[in-house]
């Protein structure tokens, strides 16, 4: 008979426990790898990638559980370090490539071509060619909204932005992608 999971609260008091700390930080790992992978996935686009970004989040995650105090819940944490993570992780990937700030990420569909665990039709990967387009901001609100079918006040507590402005942002991503796969077809 497998063990129950335990819920977020008993987690973090565990977390906060230096003899259980190292048991429910695995836990925690086990619970949350799959969907910071998919969030990080969505935003890097690339398997490989997505792989690094999410050990150098757990890392970080780790190396700060002190830091942690409960006033967000433990996945909107672990998810904004992720989120950062991720970003950084395509700030060092145009800094490389010499790509200006200010550009769209479409270097991204290059990889995301190449990459062989990429299972997507050619919609999908017009759909993230369009997606890529959009300013960083509105690309990560349309995932969070789009794919992963987040609230607006869980984005908010993520992104630390108003639901107003997450709404206007989903908005205009959304009427960007269509102008794009319009022209597209």
């Amino acid at each position: 008979m497998g063990t129950q999971p335990l819920d977020e609260a008993k987690l973090i008091e565990q977390i906060q426990n230096p003899q259980q700390c190292r048991k429910a930080f695995s836990e925690i790992v086990a619970r949350y790898s799959e969907p910071l992978y998919w969030q990080i996935r969505k935003i890097v686009l690339s398997h490989d990638d997505a792989d690094d970004v999410l050990q150098n989040t757990f890392l970080k995650a780790w190396s700060n559980l002190s830091c942690f105090r409960a006033e967000a819940r433990l996945s909107t944490w672990l998810h904004r370090i992720a989120i950062n993570e991720s970003l950084t992780y395509l700030s060092k990937q145009r800094q490389e490539q010499n790509i200006s700030i200010d550009s769209d990420d479409s270097f991204l569909a290059d990889k995301l071509e190449a990459d062989t665990w990429f299972d997507g039709d050619d919609l999908q990967l017009k759909l993230q060619k369009a997606i890529l387009r959009l300013p960083e901001k509105q690309r990560l609100v349309f995932n969070m909204k789009y794919f992963d079918d987040m609230k607006y006040e869980e984005i908010s507590e993520i992104l630390g932005t108003s639901v107003g402005a997450l709404k206007a942002s989903y908005h205009h991503a959304v009427k960007k992608i269509e102008e794009f796969l319009s022209i597209e077809h």
